[in-house]
């Protein structure tokens, strides 16, 4: 059997253009001489839909989507595609999370989601039901019939040794092992973290080797909304070894054939190191974060700082330097460095860039408050108003040229509060507020590298010259609000905070288990105080695309008013 892993990149909602993307994935296996085109989950809906899920008639514009699929579909090729299914009793929920088998002759149902996460950025029991039984699908090929087993991504998670834990509920791999089908298949919708390809890896060659027979994973690729999906869709043979493995954080097709399943598959795409792969998963959020909300070109502000130079590079990646414009806003507290560093880093990239300074405005508004404080707005409401005077700026050229605001905040800021409503937090989209300061600081290393050259070539980037500059990543962090201003002025060192920040967010850690393991008392106690003080602000912040375990966003629900 030849079958071919199609590696869709859908935008959410958009069922008739999906269907349109499967058709092409569908007449380009077909020239390829596969019989069977699988794939992702939810593909004719994009994952995920949340509410959209519960408009009736998204519903009947499935069954029209489905109908025009069928109707257009290559003669002998059959399709697994990613649907809903209505239940019809009146009971909520009314969905089925399921699989459709569409030939040319039509469509059916063929199986349904057994395990419903609801964790992290997860809500499918919000929308669907858990399925009955584990799915089997009869495959007639080369005059054969050969017995697929169906799963839909967390049907796979459920190896306890391999995962931090695993859903309650059935188990769809034992389940299928009386049934002993030839081929495992798996649809999934799986958001990239770190480490997490590998994870995948291991859990279907953990379940190759229960069934005894190969296994096919099919993963979404592409941004939507705060997630990013990294593909790296695989094949794995009966002894879990990998005989197949498609890019990251790109759309393909690739067709495989059943027969070599004893021997690895010419091209298969080596492990990327894994800030590359951090990189490419940005770049891939960002452009398509502006492409599927119908942005043509990105603005951002330049400071001469690492974040907001970290965020211009993965912009003129994601979108091309010609549809990137930078705003240089110097104070008279900016040093003359900062904006040398930001105009070099600006020619570097190609970027478009304009001055604005801003002290006759900081003038105007001093004047104004004058009449209720006499001597002017003074400490943090001072350095504050600079922030939301550049912010402004910024809405007001981006709203003029109807391009999309990148906020340049990091994760470590976000956490602590060190950043300004309606300032620095102005903006569409927070490119890197799921990177710790660290990581900044780590990836921007990496990015000036001879090692990062082929993937900064190949994104357009410039490969002879280090992107961000040793001036930026070496100089020490500031705001610049206020004169000789430094970030460890109001924070720890982030060597010493960002520890604290990676226990307290990614692993709900309190500040007393911390201080029984050695971390300083007054340290921890301080930095817990500022994330609950600063949770209002986070819940006012723009979408961060998610990278790792735990990111502020959809996943984060902690509440603004809380005791303890």
């Amino acid at each position: 059997m030849r079958l071919a892993l199609a590696q869709l990149n859908p935008t959410v909602g958009d069922l008739q253009g999906n269907a349109d993307r499967i058709l092409s994935a569908c007449r380009d296996a077909a020239r390829q001489g596969a019989s069977l085109v699988l794939t992702p989950e939810l593909s004719l809906w994009g994952y995920p839909p949340r509410d959209l899920l519960l408009r009736p008639s998204l519903l009947e514009a499935q069954q029209r989507a489905l109908d025009r699929l069928a109707a257009a579909m290559p003669a002998d090729l059959t399709a697994l595609v990613g649907v809903v299914e209505g239940v019809g009793d009146g009971r909520q929920p009314a969905l089925f999370n399921a699989i459709a088998a569409v030939r040319a002759d039509g469509w059916r149902m063929q199986s349904r989601k057994r395990l419903l996460p609801s964790y992290d950025v997860f809500d499918e029991q919000r929308y669907f039901r858990s399925g009955g039984e584990a799915g089997l699908l009869r495959h007639e090929t080369a005059g054969r019939a050969v017995h697929l087993g169906l799963t839909l991504c967390e049907d796979l998670w459920v190896d306890e040794a391999l995962q931090e834990q695993r859903l309650h509920g059935a188990d769809p791999v034992a389940e299928l092992a009386g049934r002993r089908p030839d081929l495992l298949v798996n649809l999934s919708a799986s958001p990239y973290g770190r480490g997490k390809s590998a994870i995948r890896r291991r859990l279907a060659g953990a379940a190759a080797r229960r069934l005894g027979c190969p296994v096919v994973y099919v993963n979404q690729v592409g941004g939507n909304d705060e997630l990013v999906f990294d593909g790296g869709s695989f094949v794995v043979g009966a002894d879990g070894a990998v005989l197949l493995q498609l890019p990251h954080a790109e759309s393909c097709l690739a067709v495989w054939a059943s027969d070599d399943a004893q021997a690895p598959a010419p091209g298969a795409v080596p492990a990327i190191e894994p800030l590359e792969e951090v990189f490419r998963v940005l770049v891939l959020g960002v452009r398509d974060y502006a492409r599927k909300c119908g942005f043509r070109s990105a603005l951002l502000g330049l400071s001469g700082g690492i974040d907001s130079a970290l965020v211009a590079v993965i912009s003129a990646a994601a979108l091309g330097p010609e549809r990137v414009r930078t705003l240089l806003m110097p104070s008279p507290y900016s040093s003359e460095g900062s904006w040398k560093d930001a105009e070099a880093l600006a020619n570097r990239l190609d970027l478009r860039t304009d001055q604005l300074p801003i002290a006759p405005l900081m003038e105007a508004f001093d004047g104004t408050l004058t009449a209720i404080y006499p001597g002017g707005p003074a400490g943090v409401a001072a350095e504050n108003l600079q922030s939301r005077i550049r912010g402004t700026l910024l809405m007001a050229l981006a709203n003029q040229e109807g391009g999309l605001l990148l906020s340049t905040g990091n994760k470590s800021e976000l956490a602590v509060g060190y950043c300004t409503l309606y300032g620095d937090m102005n903006g569409g989209l927070a490119v890197i507020g799921d990177l710790y300061k660290s990581t900044v600081f780590a990836l921007c290393d990496w990015l000036d590298s001879p090692a990062s050259r082929g993937c900064r070539r190949e994104l357009g980037l410039p490969d002879q010259v280090a992107p961000v500059g040793e001036a930026i990543r070496r100089k020490p962090p500031s705001a610049e609000l206020r004169p000789d201003q430094k970030d460890s002025d109001s924070l720890p060192p982030y060597e010493r905070l960002d520890p604290i920040l990676r226990a307290m967010i990614d692993d709900h850690r309190t500040p007393e288990e911390l201080i029984a393991e050695g971390m300083e008392p007054d340290v921890c106690r301080r930095v817990d105080a500022l994330m609950r003080r600063a949770e209002f602000k986070r819940r006012q912040a723009p979408p961060v695309l998610k990278v790792s375990r735990q990111a502020f966003g959809g996943g984060w629900r902690m509440p603004i008013a809380a005791g303890g």
